[in-house]
């Protein structure tokens, strides 16, 4: 499991090292100018130069996407819960759970920066819409997979829908729910800098959205470097809370 661990740590970085290596080579063999394609040597260099604009920026944009993602995962697992006991409950709200995923989030992000105003809120809820739908459709399908031997076995024993919740449904959604949370992290992430770009609070976006007006590309690549730190971070949580709490599945055994 380690050297397991180890690969799946120094194989991206190589690719990442290959990558660098041959963009820094590129911008310095043909002159690109830096308004155009900065060299990584110098967007790494602004990183650090302004690294106390930077993260506290990133946080922002972070402090908006978990919100986001605690938020559209508690209200999807409520209806998931609903959705997955009483067929009409699905069929009558499975529909608009699809439309709030085909509606472009440019288009919402305005409306409600327009109705809460420009503060944070309106980036947690863009966040929250985004992630709704993939933890929702995992959360359906993970308390629908509860071995039918086990649930009536509970049933036999006089086990009331509470427990055969906690027990059994619960327990069994986990590996689906966890699916659905690793498709929605990135989309959180996105989904707050949409927000800030269209007034939802300072962030990454807002600060993107400066960077590219003043043709100041090394801090535009630097804040879609700290975007890309953040999404690795909130995924490599995700996967370590998934082999903790998940430690029985054989999703998490060793090959």
């Amino acid at each position: 499991m380690r050297r397991s661990s180890l690969l799946a740590v120094l194989a991206p970085a190589a690719i990442a090292g290959i990558i660098l290596a041959g963009w820094e080579a590129w911008v310095r063999g043909a002159s690109v100018p830096a308004y155009i394609v900065p060299a990584p040597s110098a967007v790494v260099a602004r990183l650090f130069a302004d690294w106390d604009y930077f993260l506290p920026e990133g946080l922002r944009t972070l402090g908006g996407a978990l919100g986001g993602l605690a938020l559209g995962s508690a209200t999807a697992l409520l209806f998931a819960a609903a959705m997955s006991r009483w067929r009409v409950v699905e069929a009558a709200l499975m529909p608009w759970a699809v439309a709030s995923k085909v509606t472009p989030i440019i288009a919402v992000a305005p409306l409600f920066v327009i109705w809460f105003g420009f503060t944070p809120l309106p980036k947690v809820l863009v966040a929250a819409l985004v992630a709704f739908f993939p933890v929702l459709v995992g959360a359906v399908t993970g308390l629908r997979s509860g071995e039918p031997a086990a649930h009536e076995l509970l049933r036999s024993l006089a086990a009331s829908e509470r427990q055969i919740f906690l027990k059994l449904r619960l327990p069994s959604a986990l590996p689906f729910l966890f699916a659905g949370v690793k498709v929605a992290v990135p989309l959180c992430i996105v989904g707050s800098v949409v927000a800030e770009w269209v007034g939802a609070g300072r962030g990454l976006g807002q600060a993107i959205l400066v960077a590219n007006n003043s043709l100041d590309m090394p801090a535009l690549f630097a804040a879609v470097a700290v975007l890309a730190v953040l999404g690795l971070g909130l995924m490599g949580l995700v996967y370590w809370l998934e082999r903790r709490l998940l430690f029985w599945h054989p999703s998490s055994f060793g090959s």
